[in-house]
């Protein structure tokens, strides 16, 4: 009889400093997808005056011997500088924005905006019939603005996908 020691999968943000050159990110990616892993979240930005160097943030999800495997493999990619795993560097602030676009009127109108107060949602758009809110934090936090909208006549959301930092004053 044998036992099998199953793995549970973990989420992970790793943020990847890179040469900001075409096709990068593609690399990046075939690296993702040539392995079957799945990345929840991307988000890029250059990160230096000189357009030189950019940030790529990546949201994933995999047993720890998987997500090691990701961070070596893509530690070799020639243009990456560095990879850190935030979620195991310490603690980091994490945040995300979206665009929410609602559509109701009289008491689901009244409502979606009383529940925007709550969560500091901010609207960025209005017609007589519709609102888009602009919301920024942690994807959970999102994600239930979300799902409340959903009862109250959401339209359509936009994300900008994770972007994170380690706290305190050193860099990562």
């Amino acid at each position: 009889m044998t036992t099998q020691t199953a793995e549970v999968s973990e989420r992970h943000v790793l943020t990847i400093t890179v040469d900001n050159e075409a096709g990068i990110l593609a690399k990046i990616a075939g690296l993702f997808t040539a392995r079957g892993y799945n990345i929840d979240s991307l988000t890029v930005a250059d990160i230096t005056e000189t357009h030189e160097v950019s940030r790529i943030t990546i949201v994933t999800q995999g047993p720890p011997s998987v997500i090691d495997q990701i961070r070596a493999q893509l530690e070799r990619l020639v243009p990456v500088h560095k990879v850190v795993d935030l979620t195991e560097v310490g603690p980091y602030v994490e945040r995300e924005l979206a665009l929410i676009k609602v559509a109701g009127m009289g008491n689901d109108r009244v409502e979606a905006l009383r529940v925007a107060d709550i969560f500091r949602a901010k609207v960025v758009d209005t017609t007589t019939s519709s609102f888009v809110f602009e919301l920024t934090g942690a994807p959970d936090k999102i994600n239930t603005f979300v799902a409340l909208m959903k009862e109250l006549g959401l339209v359509e959301v936009s994300r900008s996908g994770v972007v994170g930092m380690v706290r305190g004053k050193e860099a990562a």
